[in-house]
């Protein structure tokens, strides 16, 4: 997050409540509580890891991103982490679309006024 423009583009105000109980302090509270009641009670933490952070992560720690991707993962789960996943076939899948919905909008520019341009969009954070 510190990346990010804090441009509010991204997400609806009910997002942004989402994205602000999803923070440090809050997953270290929840780590916490996991450790101290019974398994059958604990809140199941899932976390998203996108692309764009790998290759931060390694360039820090000189590792290749495979490596990064790895030790990361393992940090997360030696946490106390669910789940990992990776975000890049997700990624893939919105480059994919925004390729197809172009190629549309293109062949259609001579029959409609507003195909094109077409505008598109990714955080840049």
């Amino acid at each position: 997050l510190s990346d990010c423009l804090a441009c509010d583009s991204c997400m609806t105000s009910e997002e942004g409540a989402r994205v602000f109980q999803q923070n440090q302090k809050e997953l270290f509270r929840v780590l916490n509580l996991n450790k101290k009641c019974d398994t059958s009670k604990h809140k199941v933490l899932a976390v998203s890891i996108c692309p764009q952070s790998l290759p931060y992560f390694a360039a820090k720690f000189n590792l290749s991103v495979n490596d990064a991707a790895k030790r990361l993962c393992g940090f997360l789960k030696s946490l106390g982490v669910h789940y990992v996943f990776d975000t890049t076939i997700a990624a893939d899948f919105s480059i994919l679309e925004s390729q197809r919905e172009f190629v549309q909008r293109y062949q259609r520019r001579n029959q409609e006024e507003h195909a094109l341009p077409m505008f598109a969009s990714a955080c840049p954070g």
